[in-house]
């Protein structure tokens, strides 16, 4: 910015004494035309205006021609006869034009109109030649008007010089207050960078300081938003790290108790080998379903994990409710069924009601009662699943649908890996919903998936 500042005020600043330069050329040229065509209504009736008698000679000629013109600043009138000075003005000069003879030899003889321009000592001179003649006198003069051009000049100069100062002391106020904003303006861009910097493998605790008390303006949004990307990042990778972790704990149990037990087989008793193959098609068949509960739990991160249609909400919850109830000996109770139209992926919906069936059946005993309803209700569908089990404790309530996560209170061992109730939250997520539940120890639970009626912004129905 502070080139293209430059860059304007030296074209501005050239153009201007360019332009001046040559208004002034100009005016000079027309000034000494105006002269001779003066000099020549002076003297083309051919008296003299002092007397009233007629020139005698070319010398009168030029003296009353220089004496009747005065001269400008810078303006010079000079008389010739016979090629030698005779006359001039009285204006001060910057030099005697009469004494150069150069200038002498150049106009003096001159015997048609001459224009042009000779440099002297004192600079260029533009001057105007003329010859005067008298039939009676055999004479020849020379009347010249010459102006001192580069004397001239000099208030264009002299406002380029200003013109010249004032750019360069306007560049560097400029300057100055383009370093102070830029670095006010790139404080925050520096903050980041710094932050950024910070940030390792293993520490994402850094974030950026506010750069302006107002959190409204462009940089504070940007800070803000910045650093809830790296809350969002840190917070995914200690959910990965976690989820490692426990993921790698779950998978070394089952080939632990694999590798014990087929250390201690014994290879010649029939009976022991089908018990330790029973065993080994057991473990295999658990972490080939945790294997396949993380891949599900994967794809939920991408845009494709789930497909909406418009689906009757009313039949499909008593689809769900027909496939629950085969789960187990139970006092099944469709409790509500919504006669309304959503977009969802009716599989996946299915896939964690009957995630959540599968648990209640679990946490109750044959003849317990558990129902399943559906409900429309301020722009979102809600569908449910309540029994009357063992209920679940206030501390495992804010964990159990984490990875990995096991409640004490079941009433029958589950061979899973604690994925189940992570999916079902997965399934909401993904439509824009959530899962909650609420639930009093010994007296039962309910979850419950809400979903909003509309998808989410970016969330597109095949």
């Amino acid at each position: 910015m502070l080139l293209l500042v430059l860059s304007a005020l030296a074209v501005i600043s050239l153009l201007t004494w360019f332009l001046t330069i040559r208004s002034v050329d100009q005016r000079m040229r027309d000034s000494l035309r105006t002269e001779i065509a003066e000099f020549t209504t002076l003297t083309e009736s051919g008296v003299d205006p002092a007397t009233g008698a007629p020139f005698a000679t070319v010398d009168d000629v030029l003296r009353v021609v220089i004496t009747y013109n005065l001269a400008r600043p810078n303006e010079k009138f000079l008389g010739y006869v016979d090629g030698q000075f005779r006359f001039q003005s009285r204006e001060q000069a910057p030099i005697r034009l009469a004494d150069d003879t150069g200038f002498t030899d150049l106009v003096a003889s001159s015997t048609h109109p001459v224009e042009g321009s000779y440099e002297s000592g004192a600079g260029e001179v533009l001057y105007l030649a003329v010859p005067v003649s008298l039939d009676n006198d055999p004479a020849h003069g020379v009347v010249v008007a010459a102006y001192f051009a580069d004397q001239e000049r000099e208030s264009a100069n002299d406002t380029g010089r200003i013109m010249a100062v004032g750019g360069a002391v306007t560049a560097i106020a400029a300057a100055a207050g383009s370093w102070v904003l830029a670095g006010r303006i790139l404080a925050p861009v520096r903050n980041i960078t710094t932050t950024a910097h910070s940030i390792t493998e293993t520490d994402l605790s850094g974030r950026i300081p506010p750069s302006s008390p107002d959190p409204g303006d462009e940089f504070g949004v940007l800070t803000a938003t910045l650093n809830d990307v790296l809350d969002r990042v840190e917070s995914a990778v200690s959910g990965r790290r976690r989820f490692l972790d426990d993921a790698g704990h779950e998978l070394r149990t089952p080939i632990t108790i694999v590798r014990g037990h087929l250390d201690v087989m014994t290879a010649t008793d029939p009976q022991d080998v089908r018990q330790t193959v029973a065993l080994v098609d057991d473990e295999l068949e658990r972490m080939n379903r945790i294997v396949s509960d993380l891949l599900l739990l994967a794809r939920a991160e991408q845009p494709e994990f789930i497909r909406r249609t418009v689906v009757d909400v009313a039949a499909l919850t008593d689809e769900i409710f027909g496939k629950a109830s085969r789960l187990a000996d139970r006092n099944w109770v469709l409790e509500a069924s919504s006669p309304a139209h959503a977009p969802l992926d009716a599989q996946r919906i299915t896939q964690a009601v009957l995630a959540l069936a599968d648990n209640a059946v679990h946490h109750t005993g044959a003849g317990d009662r558990i129902g399943i309803g559906s409900q429309l209700a301020d722009g979102r569908i809600r569908i449910w699943v309540s029994d009357t089990g063992s209920g679940i404790d206030e501390d495992e309530q804010k964990i159990i649908f984490d990875r990995f996560s096991r409640g004490r209170s079941a009433t029958t061992r589950t061979d899973g890996a604690g994925l189940g109730l992570s999916i079902v939250r997965a399934i909401a997520q993904a439509h824009g919903g959530a899962v909650s539940v609420g639930s009093v120890p010994g007296r039962g639970s309910t979850f419950t998936v809400t979903v909003p009626v509309d998808p989410p912004s970016g969330s597109e129905s095949p």
